[in-house]
């Protein structure tokens, strides 16, 4: 058993913590910051302006990129790979059936659908269509983009997510999966940032937006209700509150076939969460777990979860990383802290990547010096858990697709930066057998992996991947890949547009897993978190100072990209090191880092960055936020910014802001928008595609791939 939306949500937006409140010089240093900044105007998202400059912006970049040879045969290909029928699959094990959301050609907005699990580990299932999302954008005259659905108990209804756009925003809706039919008298829920999971099957714990003083800081619910099947919202229950300052308050349900165990998850930061058991009175008792702990699960009656930091629990000592295991029965019939068992300690260079808990037992994708492997662990008869290493390949990184909460069966997956990935189904045995595999989508054959690493600037050895030509005999151009926080880890996998549209072609990729990942564990994390952000500005400009003595590239051939957080970190160091890049691609970045807790959902992310309106944290910030440092006086590598209207976590801001002041100092720049796909930037493959033949064919020019030469954008 696993959490669902709620914790999802929380996790892919990035929230953080809340905010603190400064008085004094602080909030004199911010008037005079709002005052001295002449782009303002473009943080109305939709305002008449902004978007006038955006589509001048926009027409101007595609007139210069699109009319590249190139660009129609690279849009062509990614299109392709990504409209491909031969792709995997991929689905969530729920009862007997696999559910499965598809894009394709012929149905760009997608399918939801199922195969039973006999079914599906066949060659060619037979899937049974849901929902067709395109057919449903027609008929109801709206611009779907599908973001999810989690089904009740018995299977017959489920809460279907439908944003308009692709923003984090969303409508509830009820299906029925009897009917094929939206419920209109099913649990529904109006545009917001809401989050939501069922009791049972006429019961669910909703977070929401309930007007005036119910969300937190950072925009997201504060206050879980009670509502059951029937009555009006107006009369659910309120069951829990959250403080304002919290990052967001909701509902994860572990559901299976014991019954089910309702909490509460209130985030007081990104990484500092409570949680409370809701009995069935709609009282709730807050679980004996440290801020620390992230709870991943449940098997059998044990709450399972992972801790961020060390933990002492009487005579019992925990280390920071460690999975653990709780039983819930005996808490809840004492009150008192039971027993914690101890399923897996990480090494200095490891980490416990992922967790999913099935009906039957724990598994864990745990990665060795950023190697995977699948781990399962079970109740063991006499006391505590066994653990078994799955036989999965090696070299590369094993994940967890899914595991059933009401069956015994887990699926995997494996792959590698040049090993296309292939999916393994367990029934239960510890045995995975691999049932669908992704053909090789370029030749790998004159290609090599290696790992090296780089001294950063205090002597911390900083591991990354190499992937190129085999006997490198020359400088090549390279696109160094990176992100570099909260702990998150960046591990090998597949990528055809990479390899059909750089590695085949004489380039290098490269991917740096430098501090404020989550490579190894937390404290690989907290070594650059909060006023330490610049050591993952040192590890980058330490691997790509590594990579030129080395021979592999040289600056003029070296290109940095990255996205959001990782679009921080090429932007901060563009700004930083000129001297070491070549060309930059900056998708959906923070840049404006002394406004960024009052733009988008900024606020939820201090617990990473720091609070500006602190002073000592401002300080900090100052030294690094790339648009209050870029100078008319310092020549960049050129630079492509790539952003979304509709995204409203990040939002188009920080992209908008940076391009017009680096454009106003007479800067190499160039600027995309588009206007749908929220925070991934593209809402349908058609839109992927543009974006990546965007930054391949600037990338490629600018960094001199093939017989390119140099794109003007004077």
């Amino acid at each position: 058993m696993r959490f669902g939306n709620f914790l999802c949500a929380v996790v892919l937006a990035g929230a953080a913590a809340g905010v603190w409140h400064a008085v004094g010089a602080a909030t004199v240093e911010e008037t005079r910051v709002t005052t001295d900044d002449p782009y303002l105007w473009l943080e109305d998202v939709h305002g008449q302006k902004p978007l006038a400059w955006v589509k001048e912006q926009n027409a101007r970049s595609l007139a210069i990129l699109k009319s590249d040879v190139d660009y129609q045969k690279d849009y062509d290909v990614i299109l392709s790979v990504l409209d491909a029928t031969d792709r995997i699959p991929f689905g969530e094990l729920d009862h007997n059936y696999v559910f499965n959301y598809w894009q394709d050609a012929e149905h760009p907005k997608g399918l939801w659908r199922r195969a039973t699990i006999a079914e599906y580990t066949k060659p060619s299932p037979k899937w049974e269509t849901l929902i067709d999302m395109d057919k449903l954008s027609v008929d109801e005259h709206e611009n779907w983009v599908w973001k999810g659905a989690a089904c009740a108990p018995s299977l017959a209804h489920c809460l279907v997510t439908l944003s308009r756009g692709g923003g984090d925003a969303h409508v509830l809706r009820e299906f029925n999966l009897n009917t094929r039919r939206f419920m209109p008298d099913g649990f529904t829920l109006s545009e917001a940032k809401s989050n939501f999971s069922y009791v049972d099957d006429d019961t669910i714990l909703f977070g929401n937006d309930f007007g005036p003083k119910s969300l937190t800081a950072s925009g997201y619910p504060r206050i879980v209700k009670l509502w059951h099947r029937g009555m009006p919202i107006a009369d659910a229950k309120p069951v829990f509150e959250g403080k304002a300052a919290d990052v967001a308050v909701g509902p994860a349900v572990l559901h299976g076939p014991s019954g089910a165990t309702p909490l509460i998850a209130r985030s007081v930061s990104f990484f500092e969460t409570e949680y409370y058991y809701v009995h069935k009175d709609g009282s709730t008792t807050k679980l004996p777990l440290p801020l620390s702990a992230d709870v991943k699960g449940a098997t059998r009656g044990d709450l399972v979860f992972t801790l961020r930091e060390d933990w002492s629990a009487g005579a019992e000592h925990f280390s920071k990383g460690s999975l653990l295991a709780m039983p819930v029965a005996p808490w809840l019939r004492t009150g008192a802290l039971p027993p914690i068992a101890t399923l897996y300690i990480p090494g200095p260079r490891s980490s416990v990547e992922e967790v999913s808990a099935g009906r039957d037992a724990v598994y864990a994708s745990i990665f060795d010096n950023v190697i995977g492997s699948v781990h399962v662990f079970r109740p063991a008869q006499q006391g505590g858990w066994s653990d078994v290493k799955l036989a999965l390949p090696g070299g590369g990184a094993s994940h967890i697709v899914s595991t059933n909460d009401w069956g015994p069966e887990a699926e995997f997956a494996f792959e590698s930066y040049l090993v296309p990935t292939t999916l393994y189904h367990d029934g239960g045995n510890d045995r995975p057998v691999a049932i669908k595999a992704l053909p090789p989508r370029f030749d790998a054959s004159n290609l090599a992996m290696e790992q090296f690493e780089a001294t950063s600037k205090d002597g911390t050895k900083i591991p990354y991947f190499v992937v190129g030509p085999k006997n490198l005999s020359a400088p090549a151009p390279t696109v160094l890949y990176g992100y570099g926080g909260f702990e998150i880890a960046l591990t090998p996998g597949y990528s055809a547009n990479f390899g059909k549209l750089w590695l085949t072609k004489g380039g290098v990729f490269v991917v740096a897993n430098i501090r404020g990942g989550g490579e190894f564990g937390p404290a690989w994390h907290d070594a650059a978190l909060l006023a330490n952000r610049q050591k993952a500005y040192d590890d980058f400009q330490a691997v790509a100072a590594d990579l030129i003595a080395r021979g592999i590239t040289t600056r003029t051939q070296l290109g940095i990209m990255g996205g959001s957080n990782g679009g921080l970190l090429v932007s901060a160091n563009m700004v930083e090191r000129p001297d070491l890049f070549g060309a930059v691609v900056c998708q959906v970045p923070l840049t404006d880092m002394l406004r960024y807790t009052k733009i988008g959902a900024g606020a939820s992310w201090a617990a990473e960055y720091g609070d500006p309106a602190d002073p000592a944290m401002r300080a900090a910030i100052l030294k690094y936020s790339p648009y209050q440092n870029v100078r008319a006086d310092v020549k960049y590598p050129p630079v492509l910014f790539v952003t979304a209207t509709s995204d409203d976590r990040v939002t188009p801001v920080h992209a908008r802001k940076m391009a017009a002041r680096m454009e106003e100092q007479g800067h190499d720049v160039l600027f995309y928008e588009n206007t749908d796909g929220g925070h991934a930037a593209a809402a349908n493959h058609k839109q992927a595609a543009e974006m990546w033949a965007l930054s391949f064919i600037y990338l490629k020019k600018k960094l001199g791939l093939g017989r390119a030469s140099a794109v003007k954008t004077e």
